[in-house]
């Protein structure tokens, strides 16, 4: 099990990063909460590629030609 490879697919990536700017941008304008604290651990993720629970859990969120490589 290596907790730094890369298990996360194009789509999870581009959602994860979305949200976690969504919700860094409540604590600026809306809610004043620590919710901006899992936008941040979403937008890293998303970001890198790298989700440290999927790999606990045998997670991989990448499509087949991702893991091949070819997309």
């Amino acid at each position: 099990m290596n907790l730094l490879q890369h298990n996360m697919g194009k789509t999870d990536r581009v959602i994860r990063v979305i949200l976690g700017v969504l919700l860094i941008g409540n604590v600026f304008f809306a809610i004043q909460h620590p919710i901006g604290w899992i936008g941040v651990i979403l937008l890293a993720t998303g970001i890198a590629g790298i989700c440290p629970l999927y790999s606990l859990l045998g997670i991989n969120t990448k499509s087949a030609a991702e893991k091949v490589g070819l997309k």
